[in-house]
């Protein structure tokens, strides 16, 4: 790879932080494009197969988010069951 393309992705990579980190999302996205494909213009073949995994990589994130979500939701039952057991017992004293 050549310096000048490196420079722009590390550039690309370091504005785009600060720019998320500023809360300004739709530059900091834009920016991180750039870089994204300076990086694809100089390894198509790895990008093509990540495209072609994208949907794989999909569900197993879908997977994760809804075990994520099963997990939080029943936390907050035993975090319910246990503030209701606490409020009864404060009642008998």
């Amino acid at each position: 790879m050549k310096n000048w393309k490196r420079a722009v992705i590390a550039g690309s990579v370091g504005t785009a932080t600060m720019l998320l980190l500023k809360g300004k999302r739709p530059a900091a996205v834009l920016v991180g494009g750039v870089g994204l494909a300076v990086l694809a213009s100089e390894y198509p073949d790895q990008f093509v197969r990540i495209r072609e995994e994208l949907p794989s990589y999909v569900r197993t994130g879908a997977r994760f988010l809804d075990l994520a979500m099963k997990i939080g939701s029943k936390i907050g039952e035993l975090a319910e069951k246990r503030a209701a057991q606490a409020f009864e017992e404060l009642g008998e004293y």
